[in-house]
């Protein structure tokens, strides 16, 4: 290299990283001021009384009073969460805008292959909320004690039929899944949403239901409904007599029901990494925990990285299942 060339090449290094140093102090700017231009609006991808929403509304006043800032809760429902989940991919990425979603966010690209945005580019998980077991129960008349004699009454040709919240929902593709890892014959049933399923399962019309600890729970307190087993790896605190698929010789078997919490691809690291902190804190408080625990809620506390994994594994998870079984949406 000539003593011409070598000053042209570190001419050239200087203005890339003057270029750098220009762009990254802006955002880092814009980090340290956040949230002081205005309200932060929470953006629940699901109508007003579903769970998404409690999340939202049980968040947003402990952000608002950490951050000093007004917290809005728009609720944006439809198309399992796609439509409010699209408001989000398409905010300005400054902080400002931010989306509560359900674990249907994990399902929606493999359902509807013409959303309107790509979750994996467009769309970055800040906070993975909590988690919680799908339930799968049956009326209190049936005579199933365990989902070991569910099992055993599904050899031989014979089959059950299960409710569940909608075509292509968590739990549709759950017990799915585990029919065709352990060969069960069971036959879905879906309804359009928890009343209805809730409504048949205690009337008896359907044998076996499988939905959220917050959809089912009422319906077991009362008796008129009597729990099997729960889908995640551990047991859960609101059922702690329940036991779960894989302590039932269904090894590896888990799928929980989640909420997290998102925002736009572009959104400044340093923002994601503040909201997850922030959240993060919020979700330590006795209240938030106690008010999230109610719904059979456990809290997770994790960074950014940890969340995002968690999503890309229930992406791929739920692809492969929907694939494999030709699952459609309503």
């Amino acid at each position: 290299m000539n003593r011409r060339t070598g000053l042209r090449t570190l001419s050239s290094l200087a203005l890339a990283a003057l270029g750098a140093l220009a762009t990254a102090l802006p955002l880092a700017a814009q980090a340290q001021a956040w949230p002081a231009k205005g309200p932060i609006k929470l953006v629940a991808v699901f109508p007003p009384g579903g769970s998404v929403d409690q999340v939202a509304r049980i968040l947003a006043p402990v952000l608002q009073q950490q951050l000093g800032q007004t917290v809005v809760v728009e609720n944006k429902g439809g198309a399992s969460g796609a439509i409010g989940t699209g408001e989000v991919a398409r905010a300005a990425a400054d902080g400002y805008t931010w989306g509560v979603v359900f674990d249907t966010h994990g399902v929606n690209p493999a359902l509807q292959p013409r959303i309107a945005f790509d979750t994996r580019k467009d769309l970055a998980t800040a906070v993975l909320v909590g988690t919680s077991p799908m339930v799968i129960s049956t009326h209190a008349e049936q005579p199933f004690r365990t989902f070991n004699d569910v099992a055993a009454a599904t050899k031989g040709g014979k089959s059950l039929t299960y409710g569940t919240i909608g075509n292509g929902s968590l739990g549709h593709l759950a017990v799915t899944l585990l029919a065709r890892s352990a060969g069960l014959d069971l036959v879905h049933v879906p309804y359009k949403g928890g009343g209805p399923l809730m409504q048949d399962a205690i009337a008896g019309h359907v044998p076996l239901s499988i939905g959220s600890v917050f959809v089912a729970k009422p319906h077991i307190d009362s008796r008129r409904i009597r729990p099997l087993a729960v889908t995640t790896a551990q047991r859960n605190p609101a059922l702690p007599e329940v036991p779960t698929l894989a302590e039932l010789g269904f090894r590896n078997f888990d799928a929980p029901a989640w909420w997290a919490v998102i925002a736009p691809a572009r959104t400044p690291p340093e923002l994601v990494q503040r909201m997850n902190a922030e959240i993060n804190r919020a979700l330590q408080t006795p209240d938030v925990a106690a008010k999230l625990a109610a719904q059979g809620i456990v809290v997770n506390i994790g960074t950014p990285a940890q969340a995002q994994a968690f999503v890309e594994r229930q992406l791929d998870t739920w692809e492969k299942v929907v694939r494999e079984n030709d699952i459609k949406a309503d």
